[in-house]
């Protein structure tokens, strides 16, 4: 009897371990041994310069890697202009810019022209221009709520830091951050993107990771649920332990 239940009690265990989360150094060690070629990670790393466009660190990676651009780095020119001026908050330049490059976006993208135009109001409430913001979200701002809720929302939440003595500390301060300047720049940058490559290879297999996640997790009751690392924080994606 205790000859046949050693194997038992073996068998139990292994199962146990196969079911435990491997360590941050065990999965490290996995990612080891899958093979990549140094071609395919250079190609998906200048996609990614090229589409955000980062020009001259592609300029720079093309001549240290030998990788040739998928498009002409000259061409990046426009796009560059209308981010830096998005991100410097002159956002009526960057629209006199867009409609220039591509006339018909705007009035195709109602949801990008109103996230300039809230763009323009945040920049106009930053600089305390208060009459100014008020007439601005009245004229150009109120009627695009109007059958939106969301919409709504999202202008009610910029509208509300007027409210405040000091904006930037209040609830709604996240909206006078640089990464909301940014947010839109890349919205803009994406739209006009879209007849060449929609976004970014890498941005691609990022999200398709983050599903892959939701799916493995998503099991029917009485199945084992697949013990791994999840990937929260893309800066760091590995869970420290």
């Amino acid at each position: 009897m205790s000859q046949s239940t050693a194997p038992l009690s073996k068998s139990r265990s292994s199962d146990k371990t196969s079911t435990e989360e491997p360590s941050r150094a065990e999965w490290l060690e996995r990612l080891d041994k899958v093979h990549l070629h140094r071609g395919d990670l250079n190609r998906l790393i200048m996609d990614y310069l090229v589409t955000e466009g980062f020009k001259e660190a592609a300029d720079k990676f093309r001549l240290e890697a030998g990788v040739v651009p998928p498009v002409p780095l000259d061409t990046l020119d426009e796009r560059i202009r209308i981010r830096d001026c998005l991100q410097d908050g002159r956002v009526l330049e960057a629209v006199a810019l867009l409609n220039g490059l591509r006339p018909e976006l705007l009035d195709n993208d109602r949801c990008l022209l109103f996230h300039l135009r809230q763009q323009h109001l945040i920049e106009l409430i930053r600089e305390s221009r208060t009459e100014e913001a008020l007439a601005y979200a009245q004229d150009h701002l109120c009627e695009c709520g109007e059958d939106d809720p969301q919409v709504m929302s999202e202008l009610e939440r910029t509208l509300a830091l007027l409210a405040f003595e000091e904006p930037q500390s209040s609830p709604f301060g996240d909206l006078l951050h640089p990464s909301q300047r940014q947010k839109v720049a890349s919205e803009v940058n994406a739209a006009l993107l879209e007849e060449q490559n929609p976004r970014p290879q890498l941005s691609v297999m990022l999200r398709l990771l983050l599903w892959a996640q939701e799916q493995l997790e998503q099991v029917p009751p009485g199945v084992s649920r697949t013990r791994f690392p999840k990937v929260t924080q893309l800066s760091d994606p590995f869970p420290q332990q």
